[in-house]
């Protein structure tokens, strides 16, 4: 005979596991579809999806509470029973607590507006104003979700007088106990408010070499040219070098042919190079034909240097070797390029 138990237990299993990968599957091409098109979809439409899902969520755990054999009607009616009788009691207090979350979120929000709006304002110091807005909003939401969370516990009755005390001696024996977390913080304050430097400024630390896209009052974050991010703890940042208060220099050596005039080629280059600010607008100034920096073996050696936009010097010296070389070749002054003369000796005669 058939064992109708076995039968019926298999099938459920089956149809939970089905349902289980379903809800897998939907889950992965959710977020795989909001991460890939997060720059232009549209917040309703991420509501939508999301309240989507938690409907999905909902009804495959009361299908997979069915096909096991609990009565999820009954289940119901006792929570929903529960509910409103504890719901009697605490309405005064579930109307505090929203009020208080909404208080706070408001506040926070504020804020957060009030720093953008302040970091878009024209003006100088826009690095600067990034900064401090980044370190302020970040301290505002620790104060905010503390005096949140006191107020809520206060409103269901919880005496926060102690707690604030507790609070006090926790505080007392983790800053014992984190002493370089608490050296992490303070580096970090004298970092912003000292202004060593700011967010999108170029600096090197410990040898690593990047723009800060993020300061915390505990880390700082740098990515260097090929992408990587480095989190260094702010007091551990000594010393630290910045290339973004100054203008950078871009220095660029050639050599010509022992032939030629060295006095002409540096009046015929000195005659071309005003006209390269125009093509390059990372130049400040008009490049210098400083002269001769080395006699080497098969040319002499020239060198050219200005004053450019910081952090751009690498592009605006492709830019200039690659005019400086049409200058040369127009004026038909020879670039010359390492050779090597190789001198045979015929055998003699006697040579067996």
């Amino acid at each position: 005979m058939i064992d109708l138990l076995a039968v019926s237990s298999t099938m459920a299993s089956v149809f939970t596991v089905a349902i289980i990968l379903v809800l897998v599957i939907v889950v992965v091409t959710h977020r795989t579809v909001i991460e890939n098109r997060k720059e232009t979809i549209h917040h309703r439409t991420v509501v939508m999806l999301y309240i989507t899902l938690f409907v999905m969520l909902a009804l495959a755990t009361v299908t997979i509470l069915m096909l096991w054999g609990y009565d999820v009607t009954d289940y119901a009616g006792q929570l929903i029973s529960n509910l409103a009788v504890l719901l009697e009691g605490s309405v005064p207090k579930l109307v505090g607590t929203l009020v208080t979350i909404f208080v706070t979120l408001a506040i926070y929000k504020i804020i957060r507006i009030s720093l953008f709006k302040l970091t878009k304002l024209p003006g100088q110091n826009e690095r600067r104003k990034t900064t401090i807005a980044k370190i302020t909003l970040s301290i505002s939401k620790y104060v905010l979700v503390i005096i949140g969370l006191l107020a809520v516990l206060s409103v269901w009755g919880v005496n926060v007088a102690p707690a604030l005390a507790g609070l006090g001696i926790l505080g007392l024996v983790i800053g014992l106990g984190a002493q370089k977390f608490i050296n992490d913080l303070i580096s970090g304050f004298f970092i912003v408010f000292e202004h060593h430097f700011d967010v999108g400024d170029w600096v090197e630390i410990s040898g690593f070499m990047g723009e800060v896209i993020d300061i915390g009052l505990k880390t700082t974050k740098v990515k260097n040219f090929r992408g990587e991010i480095k989190i260094f703890n702010n007091g551990s940042i000594d010393p630290v070098s910045n290339f973004s208060r100054t203008e950078s220099l871009a220095i660029v050596d050639f050599g010509i042919a022992y032939k030629e005039d060295i006095a002409k080629t540096i009046d015929v280059l000195n005659q071309e190079m005003p006209a390269l600010v125009n093509e390059n607008e990372n130049l400040r100034e008009t490049p210098r034909v400083l002269g001769v920096t080395a006699l080497a073996s098969s040319s002499v050696d020239l060198r050219i240097a200005a004053k450019v936009t910081s952090m751009t010097q690498w592009g605006v010296e492709r830019f200039l070797r690659q005019r400086v070389k049409e200058i040369l070749v127009k004026h038909k002054i020879e670039i010359p390029f390492p050779q090597v003369v190789v001198h045979g000796v015929s055998p003699t005669k006697n040579t067996p």
